[in-house]
């Protein structure tokens, strides 16, 4: 709208209260090109593309701006699946994202139905990636034995790669930089999780990060799982990644173009706001 229909209400709560204006923030439209912070922005973005990847909305999903670089190409439609319907049949590649409580989740994604699409969609040749708590219910099992995100417990996970989970006390907090090994590709991310991941198939790293292998791959080459953060935000790792499992993503400078509407959002900002005087009372 038109800031300057907010001018005489300022003028009238400085005149009232004493508190000095700091100024009227404007919409900024481009705002929607950045990762979005907050479940109630997670959609679907669906489009007449040759590859459709599906994500299960899980019911505690964590840092699912992992998916937004996917939803931006133009040759990829992402369908978030809300509870109640099956996960589609024609899916090229299903993720698995993160999550707040992966046994909850997992216990959640049963009650759906969605472990046997996951499963039927496995046996039909179709590729999976966890990613964080998506990772770990791609398990065996996964153990809880201090009772970290609830009662003590221990469960079967989906059984797609042949590694467990036990759940530890000390979270994993810090951002990683590294290489696709198939490629050399590089990529960077980040890491928050609880939880320590070993078995056979992480024998099949399909990263390297920080000098370490590390992920696990299924025998048949089509399940992937990794607990890193945001790697789809390196074009280079996106489009080869994706081809390995038929997928021919487009370049699209996603890092760049989420840099640049941050540096547009900072002028709109200053043009708009008395920023001087927001960092002085900050301090």
């Amino acid at each position: 709208g038109d800031p300057d229909l907010f001018t005489d209400g300022a003028t009238a709560i400085e005149s009232r209260t004493g508190w000095d204006n700091l100024g009227v923030l404007p919409w900024f439209s481009d705002a929607v090109k950045l990762p979005a912070e907050d479940a109630s922005d997670i959609g679907s973005v669906i489009k007449d593309a040759p590859y459709k990847i599906v994500v299960p909305q899980l019911s505690r999903i964590a840092n699912f701006d992992d998916l937004d670089p996917l939803s931006n190409d133009k040759n990829i439609s992402v369908e978030i699946i809300p509870a109640g319907r099956p996960l589609p049949l024609d899916a090229d590649l299903i993720v698995l994202p993160g999550t707040k409580s992966t046994i909850g989740d997992l216990v959640y994604l049963r009650a759906q139905g969605w472990d046997i699409d996951i499963l039927a969609h496995v046996r039909r040749g179709g590729a999976v990636l966890g990613i964080c708590g998506g990772y770990q219910m791609l398990g065996q099992t996964i153990a809880d034995p201090q009772g970290i995100e609830g009662a003590p417990a221990e469960v079967q996970g989906l059984g797609l790669l042949d590694v467990a989970t036990v759940m530890t006390p000390q979270k994993k907090v810090s951002q990683v930089s590294g290489q696709f090994k198939l490629t050399g590709a590089p990529l960077s991310g980040y890491e928050i999780h609880i939880g320590e991941t070993t078995g056979p198939d992480c024998a099949r790293a399909w990263l390297t990060i920080d000098g370490q292998d590390a992920g696990a791959t299924s025998a048949n080459g089509r399940v992937f799982g990794s607990y890193i953060h945001g790697l789809f935000t390196d074009d280079g790792f996106r489009q080869q990644f994706l081809a390995g499992i038929g997928i021919q993503a487009t370049q699209q400078y996603y890092s760049q173009e989420v840099e640049a509407t941050l540096d547009a959002l900072a002028r709109h900002i200053e043009q708009h706001l008395n920023v001087d005087q927001i960092l002085a009372l900050a301090r």
